[in-house]
């Protein structure tokens, strides 16, 4: 435990050190309230919560997550410091899990920042803070899965053009699965098409975007969490072996 509290503090801090986080941050953040707020759509909608904003951070987090990723395994790409590592009584589950915490650590940061677009939309209209609380939560826990995924790519490989394509490759594949089941509505098995949906990330995170966050969505982002550090530990102790 004290050695995964001495990674997440290092890669902590050594992330507030690196002017390509702080970009990427702001570019979420630009973003993210342009799509959220200078939309018509939401400005329409009578609503007590902020289903629009919220909407668009599956997309938002293709770009934030793989760069949070790539930095957090950024050292690993050093041969030395790798060798290094391994000589430490340090575990693949220490490493992984330091890393992870400090890049949801980061994703929570950047989502706080985010606070002017409650202040606008308690300036525009009334906002169930409840419901806003338990919108947020759910990203955090979208960006924790997508992180984990971020996490497993980079212990596949530590090729710097490579991993940024399989990250963002996996996460669309998971994010794009709605629009697959869409168009295979017709022609597939209904129980195929029930058993797809409930592994559909942008299907979870859009029920709870419309309401509150429940516990049986609040286990699925959470068991997908530990399924991919999992296979990334697995992964970094046969690299190790």
């Amino acid at each position: 435990m004290k050695l995964t509290t001495l990674i997440f503090k290092h890669h902590l801090t050594r992330c507030a050190y690196t002017p390509s986080i702080y970009l990427h941050i702001s570019v979420f953040l630009a973003l993210s309230a342009a799509l959220g707020l200078l939309t018509n759509l939401w400005l329409d909608k009578e609503s007590s919560n902020l289903q629009v904003f919220f909407e668009f951070h599956p997309w938002l987090y293709l770009w934030l997550i793989p760069a949070l990723s790539m930095q957090l395994w950024a050292d690993e790409y050093n041969r030395g410091f790798s060798e290094l590592i391994q000589t430490l009584p340090m575990t693949a589950a220490d490493q992984i899990v330091g890393k992870f915490l400090a890049g949801w650590t980061l994703s929570g940061i950047a989502l706080i920042l985010t606070f002017p677009v409650i202040i606008a939309a308690n300036l525009l209209g009334s906002v169930d803070s409840s419901v806003v609380f338990s919108q947020y939560i759910s990203s955090w826990l979208l960006a924790g899965s997508y992180l984990s995924v971020g996490c497993f790519v980079c212990t596949l490989t530590h090729r710097r053009t490579l991993t940024p394509i399989l990250t963002i490759s996996l996460l669309l594949a998971a994010t794009g699965l709605s629009c697959v089941l869409d168009a295979l509505e017709h022609q597939t098995p209904i129980w195929l098409i029930d058993s797809l949906t409930t592994l559909d990330v942008l299907i979870r995170f859009g029920a709870v975007d419309n309401g509150k966050l429940t516990l049986h969505d609040g286990l699925y982002f959470i068991s997908m969490i530990l399924a991919f550090l999992s296979a990334a530990t697995v992964t970094l102790n046969a690299k190790n072996s």
